[in-house]
């Protein structure tokens, strides 16, 4: 069964993307603050579920974190518009930062699935850290916006989110490179079949 309940949740989570937008867009700061915790209420229930009720599939594997990228990069976009004239902005440059590190995160992992034919990137710890300061720099945007004011103590929310940012990013390179230097020096020195430089060479 594909379409399971916490298989659902994620498509909900999905569909709140552009209501959130357009929400802040039209500057009904309460709705768009709101329907955001409700995301990411359901950003936890789907996996429960699945979890709880051995609902597990292929498709939810997949489209969860592509649900939680789109929330995130939508949010933090939409959040950073100088058009907009928001009482709280995220920087632009955090917003660029943000994006460039999620590009080269899946470069690496499309990099390390070519040489290698592994599909597995589980999340490491810096990167939970750093959803979990993402999601409440926007929560911290919403919020400000909706009782429209600013306070300086949303400028240390914004470089905590640059600092586990980038740390993440750094670690996840890092990561990449090990394993890739790994699996080279193993196929060299086992010449079995696959996706190593050894192999390439030979065909």
């Amino acid at each position: 069964m594909i379409w399971t309940p916490a298989n659902q949740l994620t498509v909900l989570r999905m569909v709140f993307v552009p209501v959130i937008v357009l929400a802040v867009v039209y500057r009904h700061f309460g709705w768009a603050l709101s329907i955001f915790l409700i995301a990411g209420i359901t950003d936890g229930l789907d996996g429960l579920i699945a979890r709880r009720f051995h609902q597990q599939t292929t498709l939810g594997a997949l489209l969860d974190p592509i649900a939680d990228k789109m929330l995130l990069i939508s949010a933090f976009v939409v959040l950073s518009l100088p058009s907009l004239n928001l009482s709280t902005t995220i920087p632009l440059w955090l917003t660029i930062t943000t994006l460039s590190r999620d590009l080269i995160i899946v470069i690496s992992c499309v990099i390390i699935h070519l040489a290698t034919g592994d599909n597995q990137f589980p999340p490491s710890l810096f990167g939970k850290a750093t959803t979990v300061v993402q999601l409440v720099t926007i929560l911290a945007a919403l919020l400000g916006n909706y009782l429209e004011i600013h306070t300086p103590y949303f400028s240390v929310v914004v470089y905590l989110t640059l600092f586990f940012t980038v740390l993440s990013g750094l670690h996840y390179f890092y990561r990449a490179t090990k394993r890739r230097g790994l699996y080279t020096r193993n196929g060299d020195k086992s010449g079995e079949s696959g996706l190593g430089l050894k192999n390439i060479e030979r065909r």
